[in-house]
């Protein structure tokens, strides 16, 4: 746990989210990237085989998109907190609107509440424009010291 400390301050510090990526397994399998533009952090999931859900459209997996999201989200918690804290889920909503195809898909995050436990995130998924979103969700994350 404390390793994990060290990479949350190193990652906020050097203005690098990418090395805290590279620390999650989970984001590692799903192959989930981050980057700074604006300093605004996004996050973007290269396409790769293991995603792809229906080869036939082909399109990627709902629970791909969902886990990059879902990710992408405890992510951009864990670098905009001043304190780090282990984001927990306890409630994801998500609502898949057009077909996710097999190509570069990006996620923006927003905080729209935080409190002292909980937090409150908005996720949009997109692929060519962020005005045509592929999915959004909602996630309720319940924090948990260090």
């Amino acid at each position: 746990m404390r390793d994990f400390h060290v990479y949350i301050n190193r990652a906020r510090r050097n203005n690098d989210p990418e090395s805290l990526t590279r620390a999650i397994p989970y984001a590692q399998t799903l192959g989930v990237r981050a980057t700074t533009m604006n300093n605004q952090c996004r996050f973007y999931l290269p396409p790769q085989a293991s995603n792809v859900g229906n080869p036939t459209l082909p399109a990627l997996h709902g629970g791909a998109i969902a886990g990059f999201m879902e990710v992408s989200a405890a992510l951009y918690l864990l670098l905009s907190e001043p304190v780090p804290h282990i984001p927990r889920v306890v409630d994801f909503s998500i609502d898949y609107l057009r077909a996710g195809r097999v190509q570069t898909t990006f996620a923006d995050c927003e905080i729209l509440r935080r409190g002292r436990r909980l937090a409150n995130l908005s996720i949009r998924a997109w692929q060519d424009h962020p005005d045509q979103v592929i999915a959004s969700a909602r996630v309720h994350f319940l924090f948990k010291p260090l």
